[in-house]
């Protein structure tokens, strides 16, 4: 089921609504893997590799376009997350209020398009947050590609929010309420290090230390070195995934809900070595299912007592997921909450990262 002595288990997803033993031995497994890092590595999953093979493809094509092209694809304004990012535009440490030089990705995001104009209550919901998408005249397959492959990951990540609600005693269904109209959004991240640039100045990173902000993320990357994640001992380690895997994190909503007996995952990726030599191309695709906007988060019943008092103020999913987009967006300190906690420290620290 897992692979044993990881920092990050791989687990067979594929047994899921099998037959009873199959999902036991999942829920087990994932409880452990979200207890101990909030990251696990997937396989069995429900994503054809040949949908993967071909967003990729459209994406390198998009992505070797020439900057003057790409950046006409670029968002009107930071609240509205979609279109091209450029490279050192933002500075994902932010989200955490931790300064740092802006990061050395360049991305290209796509997002839910229709949701309600208001809440329940009859509160305005920002339209931004359902903004229309940016897509790009060419490569021609683009749009179909990575519209196919945003629709895969949504089903997955449905498959593991109700693994999640049986690990967290709750009804297989009990987090469909809360994602009826998700404002779910992917980023497609390219990093590459081509001929004449800069070497990265002091403290710049890849992709800035962060938590994500919602629900749970389904991320496919690339087999190259890179992404490094917190672990229990509070240091950055290196995981490199495993062919033919995907990648499944929990955001900042989980960590509320739990009273973080589930761990919402902090992690960057950081520069190749000065010394490698080659363009150092990295890939990643991630799908965050961040919840309704309108959905108040806070901390499970089963998941505090007397010794265990709630960690976190409730919480509208679509105000803390804007309130933590703008930090990077604007590089300034996001007025959001953390759950990064004590593991800050790792972010913060100038002690040299562990070989």
């Amino acid at each position: 089921m897992t692979q044993p002595h990881s920092l990050v288990p791989t687990i067979d997803v594929s047994g899921w609504g099998q037959d009873p033993a199959a999902e036991a031995a999942i829920v087990a497994a994932v409880d452990a893997a979200c207890a101990s890092i909030g990251f696990l590595s997937i396989t069995g999953h429900c994503i054809d590799p040949g949908l993967i093979e071909a967003m990729l493809a459209e994406a390198d094509a998009f992505f070797e376009l020439d900057e003057n092209e790409k950046n006409s694809y670029r968002s009107p304004s930071p609240e509205i997350n979609r279109g091209f990012t450029a490279r050192e535009t933002e500075a994902l440490a932010l989200s955490l209020g931790v300064q740092t030089p802006p990061d050395l990705f360049e991305a290209f995001n796509i997002g839910t398009e229709e949701g309600p104009s208001q809440t329940p209550n009859g509160d305005p919901v920002p339209q931004e947050m359902f903004a229309a998408n940016i897509w790009p005249a060419r490569p021609a397959g683009f749009r179909a590609a990575v519209s196919d492959y945003f629709a895969a990951a949504g089903v997955q990540a449905a498959q593991l929010l109700e693994i999640f609600a049986v690990a967290l005693g709750e009804e297989r269904n009990f987090f469909t309420g809360y994602t009826s109209h998700s404002t779910d959004t992917m980023r497609i991240n390219h990093y590459l290090r081509a001929p004449g640039q800069s070497e990265p100045v002091d403290g710049q990173q890849r992709m800035g230390a962060h938590t994500d902000y919602g629900m749970v993320t389904v991320l496919y990357a690339d087999s190259v070195p890179g992404l490094e994640i917190v672990g229990p001992d509070g240091l950055w380690h290196g995981f490199t995934p495993p062919p033919g895997s995907l990648l499944v994190n929990l955001g900042d909503l989980m960590a509320t809900w739990t009273n973080d007996r589930w761990k919402s995952s902090l992690h960057r990726v950081v520069p190749p070595p000065r010394a490698a030599d080659g363009p150092a191309h990295r890939r990643s695709v991630a799908f965050f299912r961040d919840g309704n906007y309108d959905a108040l988060v806070e901390c499970l019943p089963s998941c505090v007592d007397d010794e265990h008092p709630a960690r976190y103020a409730p919480v509208l999913a679509g105000e803390h997921l804007m309130a933590k987009l703008l930090g990077p967006r604007t590089l300034m300190p996001s007025t959001a909450a953390s759950t990064a906690g004590d593991r800050i420290d790792a972010v913060t620290s100038t002690a040299p990262d562990p070989q």
